[in-house]
């Protein structure tokens, strides 16, 4: 095989990972130490640590760079995780610059430049997608990126994110995070997730009437009938001497036709003489005291018009 042979034969092994090959695939075909040296002096190749090897020296895309510090840390070990699992699998909106990968908490790795190695106790038996870049499933990576995340509302974020784009179901998040336990924000992250799965079910939880007498704010009657143009109507929380409602809502009310018949149902209750302020579960977990703040104004300025 010729140099030329080498280089096209290298290129299609590239293919699939952005252009980049590990010297493992390379000594698999017969591509030596050597050759690779030697294309990397003549400046066609471009070595990626000590295991990657770019067979072209354009730019790299994000693949390339996931599949080189894969490589590099121990393809045997390492995976993506958080985050730079959930780009690979399809998540958009997000960006991120640095490379999350997850090793068993026994192994020693080494220090590279735009990667972070995070230390996991253990791996779930079902945890790796088993095709293409070693990375772990959309359930498991958006627990743990929430755990690595840089603040609360990031975590949320995380959480939310790719339920909304379906590459986890609220259900599999649920049941995920009682198997899958970081170290940091325990407790956050399964509220959020009980926030996602069970919507308006866990306002219970939340207790938005404990929420309100911690602030000195009067106590409201919850799940308040009225009785509308075409059927009843169940408010969260109102406030009858004030005229004032208060809906919590949860990921469901954004889904397919539901924020259409809400907004139906809630135009109708403000016609009829309430003042309703809108607030969403994940939100009144992030910001609770700023939401507290406008219920206060609220109750303030109908008792003022007074």
């Amino acid at each position: 095989m010729n140099a030329a042979e080498r280089r096209a034969l290298a290129r299609r092994l590239a293919a699939e990972q952005g252009g980049v090959v590990s010297r493992r695939q390379l000594r698999a075909v017969g591509i030596t130490h050597d050759h690779v040296r030697n294309e990397v002096a003549a400046e066609r190749w471009v070595a990626l640590g000590h295991q990657g090897v770019a067979v072209h020296r354009g730019p790299l895309p994000v693949v390339a760079n996931a599949w080189s510090a894969i490589w590099n840390v121990g393809e045997r070990i390492a995976v993506l995780d958080g985050v730079s699992s959930l780009l690979a699998s399809g998540m958009t909106g997000f960006a991120e610059e640095l490379l999350h990968l997850s090793v068993l908490h026994s192994h020693d790795i080494p220090r590279l430049d735009g990667v972070r190695v995070h230390k996991v106790i253990r791996r779930l038996d079902d945890e790796v997608v088993p095709a293409g870049i070693p990375r772990t499933r959309p359930t498991v990576a958006a627990l743990r990126a929430a755990g690595w995340a840089v603040s609360d509302r990031q975590a949320a974020l995380i959480l939310v994110m790719p339920v909304q784009q379906r590459l986890t179901t609220p259900a599999a998040l649920l049941a995920a995070s009682e198997r899958c336990v970081g170290r940091r924000r325990r407790a956050f992250i399964r509220g959020v997730v009980r926030d996602i799965a069970l919507g308006v079910q866990s306002l219970g939880e939340l207790d938005f009437a404990r929420l309100c007498r911690a602030r000195g704010l009067p106590e409201p009657s919850r799940q308040v009938v009225r009785q509308g143009p075409h059927g009843r109507i169940y408010l969260d929380v109102r406030w009858d001497r004030h005229d004032l409602v208060v809906e919590v809502d949860g990921m469901q009310h954004r889904e397919g036709l539901n924020v259409t018949i809400d907004n139906l149902t809630r135009n109708w209750v403000v016609l009829a003489g309430d003042r309703v302020l809108r607030i969403d579960l994940i939100g009144l977990r992030l910001h609770a005291d700023a939401y507290l703040d406008q219920v206060a104004a609220g109750l303030a300025s109908t008792s003022l018009s007074r």
